[in-house]
């Protein structure tokens, strides 16, 4: 899970860094576009993949305008592109396995773009099923140590009464992770009971972890995995690396 958490944190710095905010537009709202589609509905009340889009829209300040214009495109009200869920599998330098989740409009041009990434990249893109037997799907959502006003024990039978099936400890944060179905009911569970969410969403999850303690080896692998998430179609990148604080500190 440190992997998980350590990577998100890279990833939220350069995220903000880089102020790409409306590449991250256009991603929720393919999210959200999608979401209307698999959800048949554009009611977020009645369809909870699409209630959780939205509220990650918001979450980084998306305009209404393009939220419903993205929910419209789902519904049909509006006329847009087919788009295509895709997973792809991979392999980064190090052996470290990667997954894609993919939006796109165009299955072809992805895959020969993702791929190219790839192959310049020292990694290689696999064949289905390579690495996703080293992923669960979870619900994950992260809570600030220094934002609780509760203690440990009182935290820990909030989140498990409300249908966690786990909770993690990290240096500054607990991990709550739930079943994908269960997942929005623990989420608002615990915004009934008042408790700090930093960040929520459906992941995959890696069973097992991957140090990475090479300073080189490290900033190659990263290198790949902020070309991939720079990519248009590439809605998320999961990894079962994990970098220890110290090589990440090397990488600043």
């Amino acid at each position: 899970m440190a992997g998980h958490s350590k990577w998100a944190n890279i990833k939220h710095k350069k995220a903000r860094s880089d102020e790409k905010r409306g590449k991250e537009f256009t991603k929720i709202a393919k999210e959200i576009t999608i979401a209307v589609r698999t959800g048949g509905s554009g009611d977020p009340e009645a369809n909870s993949k699409l209630k959780l889009a939205i509220q990650k829209a918001k979450a980084i300040n998306m305009p209404n305008e393009n939220i419903n214009r993205a929910v419209k495109k789902g519904t049909g009200e509006i006329d847009s592109e087919t788009i295509e869920e895709i997973i792809y599998e991979g392999y980064a330098p190090g052996g470290i396995a990667v997954m894609l989740e993919i939006a796109t409009d165009n299955r072809n041009r992805t895959a020969s773009e993702i791929r190219h990434f790839f192959s310049k990249n020292n990694g290689n893109l696999g064949e289905s099923g390579c690495v996703a037997w080293m992923f669960k799907r979870v619900g994950l959502i992260s809570v600030k140590k220094d934002k609780l006003d509760i203690d440990e024990e009182e935290f820990m039978l909030k989140v498990l009464d409300a249908g966690a099936e786990d909770v993690r400890e990290e240096d500054e944060e607990y991990e709550v992770l739930t079943l994908p179905e269960s997942f929005m009911l623990v989420k608002e569970a615990m915004e009934e009971e008042k408790l700090p969410i930093d960040e929520a969403d459906i992941i995959m999850l890696p069973e097992n972890t991957v140090d990475i303690t090479d300073v080189d080896l490290a900033g190659k692998i990263i290198k790949l995995i902020e070309l991939l998430e720079d990519h248009d179609d590439v809605q998320n990148v999961y990894t079962n690396m994990s970098i220890p604080d110290e090589i990440i500190a090397a990488l600043d």
